[in-house]
């Protein structure tokens, strides 16, 4: 069962919902997520873990990696989740947790990679589907895809495009097996 950590609008957690992925959690640390709403609507079980509630980001960490488990997750994806986790949630999910992030790692980690790829005026930047370790975008890369940069009024657009089409086939092939 796969549980799902977001805090943004939940675009990439809607295509993983839509691939009728075995969705049993939905977390945020963010109670105004979108996402939680999508998970709402498809009834899948959501809870908020926002940090101020807690001694330290360990903490809840811990706490995230409880509730998950009592859920029968056993993989979790980041889709937009903008924390880094700690060793307390990484140890437990050790090789079990994918992220999706909007540029060719190791170019552009980091919550700005869009804008940053621009700024640099590369031609190309892309998705990729990468382990989370540690890091900042620093995991073992599963999968890439470029995206060319030009026309830009529409690079977001065609970068969630990506998204919405690669997060769900890498998560159906991680869990088959």
């Amino acid at each position: 069962m796969i549980g799902v950590l977001a805090s943004g609008e939940g675009s990439n957690l809607q295509a993983l919902i839509d691939a009728g992925l075995p969705i049993a959690a939905v977390a945020s640390n963010r109670g105004d997520a979108g996402a939680l709403a999508r998970a709402e609507a498809a009834w899948i079980p959501n809870r908020v873990f926002d940090v101020d509630g807690y001694s330290d980001r360990a903490a809840r960490d811990r706490e995230l990696a409880d509730w998950l488990q009592l859920r029968g997750v056993d993989f979790v994806v980041l889709a937009g989740y903008m924390h880094l986790l700690t060793p307390a949630f990484l140890d437990r999910f050790r090789d079990r947790i994918v992220n999706v992030h909007p540029s060719l790692l190791p170019q552009f980690p980091g919550a700005r990679a869009i804008a940053d790829a621009l700024a640099a005026g590369v031609d190309t930047t892309g998705v990729t589907v990468h382990y989370v370790d540690e890091g900042l975008d620093t995991g073992a890369v599963i999968r890439q895809e470029p995206v060319t940069v030009e026309p830009r009024a529409t690079l977001v657009e065609r970068i969630h495009a990506v998204e919405h089409r690669l997060l769900p086939e890498v998560v159906r092939e991680l869990c088959a097996h």
